[in-house]
């Protein structure tokens, strides 16, 4: 554990200014020394997969990821689930594409009537969780994008469950801008591209 965190811990003091108890001590030390194990574990895990994605050759999925993963906010953990579960397989079209990842929705339809009854659920979820976690992260780092002024402009004001609808469509966008982007070449209008990787 750092030198700094372990001063800091044996500096710790109750609400009442007393020292903290040494069975409570010894728990947050050993919290401590578990979080830089795991801290190391994801270092190694990162250096692996970049040393794994130089190594290889330049084949299709691997400079899928290195396209991908030269978006800004893109990081090569989500380029690889992204190529290896969607955009590596054969779709015919966008609307395949949306498909698989379960970013459409399941319309309920009797006689005339036809109502949205949210989103489909029936592709793949991983896939789905992790465009959503992106599409939030789209907001932070590709601030002047074509699809975050896309979410803006019909968010602005909203409330929270607006923008957790909205968050959806922005991520079918985006998965739908990225498919176009690793087929064709066609990078996303406004996104910004990090140097290479």
């Amino acid at each position: 554990m750092p030198s700094g965190r372990a001063e800091l811990v044996e500096s710790l003091r109750t609400p009442d200014d007393l020292p903290i108890p040494p069975n409570t001590l010894d728990e947050m030390r050993r919290d401590l020394a578990r979080l830089a194990l795991v801290r190391e574990q994801i270092k190694a895990i990162k250096q692996a997969r970049l040393k794994r994605l130089e190594q290889a050759q330049q084949t299709e999925p691997n400079a899928m990821v290195r396209l991908l993963a030269s978006v800004l906010g893109v990081g090569v953990e989500t380029a690889d689930m992204l190529v290896q579960e969607v955009l590596s397989r054969n779709l015919r079209d966008r609307r395949a594409v949306a498909r698989y990842a379960g970013l459409t929705g399941a319309p309920d339809e009797s006689g005339s009537k036809r109502r949205e009854k949210g989103l489909a659920k029936t592709g793949n979820p991983r896939v789905r969780r992790g465009l959503i976690q992106l599409a939030w992260r789209f907001l932070l780092f590709q601030k002047d994008s074509d699809l975050v002024q896309w979410f803006r402009d019909r968010t602005e004001g909203a409330k929270g469950a607006r923008k957790t609808k909205m968050i959806v469509a922005l991520a079918r966008k985006l998965l739908i801008a990225l498919w176009r982007m690793v087929t064709t070449g066609e990078v996303p209008r406004g996104v910004v591209l990090r140097q290479a990787v």
